[in-house]
C-alpha cells in the first residue's frame, strides 16, 4: 500500500511541475507576441494604404526612375540571390509580370545584393527579371527598398497613386500564381 501511495505522490508532483512549465512557456509566449506586435506585427514591408516614401534611382538598363514618375498601378517586387523564397518565387513572378497590362512600364524588380560575392550570386536573377520588368541593383535598389521600409524578402507590392497625389500601396501582398489581369 505505501508503494502505490508513493507512485500517487509522485505522479502527482511530476502533473504539478508539468503545470508550471507549461504556464511559463504560455506567459513567455505572450511576451514574445508583444513584442513581435511592437515591432510592425512581423511585415516585411509597408502595408496596404500606407505612403510609400521618395526615391530616385536608376535601372541596370540606364533608365531613369522615381516616385514621381509612378501615375498608375505598378508592381514593385523586392528579392535577394541569398534567399530561398526568393529562388522559389521568381520564375512565378516573371510569369506574373509578364501579364502585367502596361509590361515593363509597370513592373519594379529590385534586387538587394549587399555584397560583391551576392552580386555576382544576383545575375541569373537579374537576367530572369530584365525582359519583364525595370530592374534596380546596388544602391539604386536599396533607395526603392528604403522608400518602402523593406526588412525581408521576398516582397510584392502593388501601388498606386491617391486622389489626393500620395503614392500608396495598394496591396502588400500580390497573389503571383494568378496572371496580372484576373488577380485584381
Amino acid at each position: 500500500m505505501s508503494i502505490v501511495i508513493a507512485v500517487l505522490v509522485l505522479v502527482g508532483l511530476l502533473c504539478l511541475l508539468d503545470l508550471v512549465l507549461t504556464v511559463g512557456v504560455v506567459k513567455r509566449l505572450r511576451e514574445h507576441t508583444e513584442l513581435l506586435a511592437a515591432r510592425g506585427g512581423g511585415r516585411l514591408s509597408l502595408g496596404t494604404g500606407d505612403e510609400v516614401g521618395e526615391f530616385s534611382a536608376v535601372t541596370v538598363d540606364g533608365e531613369r526612375v522615381h516616385d514621381g514618375m509612378i501615375h498608375s498601378e505598378t508592381v514593385v517586387a523586392f528579392f535577394s540571390p541569398t534567399c530561398g523564397p526568393c529562388k522559389e518565387k521568381l520564375p512565378k513572378f516573371a510569369e506574373y509580370a509578364r501579364s502585367v497590362p502596361r509590361g515593363r512600364e509597370q513592373v519594379l524588380a529590385a534586387v538587394i545584393a549587399d555584397s560583391p560575392e551576392e552580386a555576382e550570386a544576383a545575375a541569373p536573377m537579374l537576367t530572369a527579371l530584365r525582359p519583364v520588368a525595370r530592374v534596380l541593383t546596388g544602391r539604386d535598389a536599396d533607395a526603392v527598398a528604403e522608400a518602402c521600409k523593406v526588412q525581408g524578402f521576398p516582397v510584392v507590392l502593388k501601388v498606386n497613386r491617391s486622389t489626393d497625389g500620395r503614392l500608396l500601396v495598394m496591396a502588400d501582398q500580390v497573389d503571383v500564381d494568378r496572371p496580372a489581369v484576373a488577380a485584381r
